[in-house]
């Protein structure tokens, strides 16, 4: 594993040990730890740092107001939200705001290993059971969102299924088509909204 650079941002500290030692094994380096995110502005004063794992609910400033922050004064820093806060309110404004992952503390060593490496590869993570809630949130809407209204019936289609969080392949099957089909439809349905991940995908037919 490639030895990134990692900020720690929780106000509990038991956590913020283990998680130290956890990426430290894991072969990264942990430039700084914060207990808030006024905190954790003040070490990237003074420090670099490829990712930062961020709490939500912190005192004098939290992870929601953390994250802008970030986006807005250090944008090439990846954010992982680490929490146990998976209420719809939290995951939107945290993927909107422009978290990179999100994970909740119960997930185990290897899924916050895995969860940093898919991120500085450049994909997003989001936590199984924060994807039901962002399904649920997309189920309930009571209109079609503006989102979808220049897509055809089958991009509609193909959009929506996505945003439940299946597959490309449960996608294909369900729907009769091949894979390469559905990645072709999801390249386009990408194209017109320009979100390119499913996670954000799911907030914006929300919004």
């Amino acid at each position: 594993m490639e030895n990134h650079k990692v900020l720690l941002v929780d106000d509990e500290p038991l956590l913020l040990e283990s998680l130290e030692i956890i990426l430290t094994f894991g072969g990264m380096e942990i430039v700084g730890t914060a207990h808030n995110g006024n905190e954790a502005l003040s070490v990237l004063e003074n420090t670099t740092c490829d990712i930062a794992l961020v709490d939500i609910n912190m005192p004098e400033m939290g992870g929601i107001e953390l994250i802008s922050h970030l986006k807005k004064d250090y944008p090439s820093v990846k954010i992982l939200v680490l929490t146990t806060f998976y209420d719809d309110e939290t995951i939107t404004k945290a993927i909107s705001g422009g978290a990179d992952g999100y994970l909740l503390k119960d997930s185990g060593k290897d899924a916050i290993l895995g969860a940093v490496s898919q991120i500085m590869s450049g994909r997003n993570v989001i936590d199984a059971k924060v994807m039901q809630r962002l399904a649920a949130l997309m189920s309930g809407q009571k209109s079609e969102p503006d989102i979808l209204k220049e897509m055809t019936a089958r991009e509609k289609e193909i959009a929506t299924l996505l945003a439940q969080g299946l597959s490309n392949k449960q996608i294909a099957e369900k729907l009769y088509i091949s894979e390469g089909t559905v990645k072709n439809y999801i390249s386009v349905i990408y194209d017109k909204t320009g979100i390119h991940d499913r996670a954000k995908l799911i907030v914006a037919i929300n919004s």
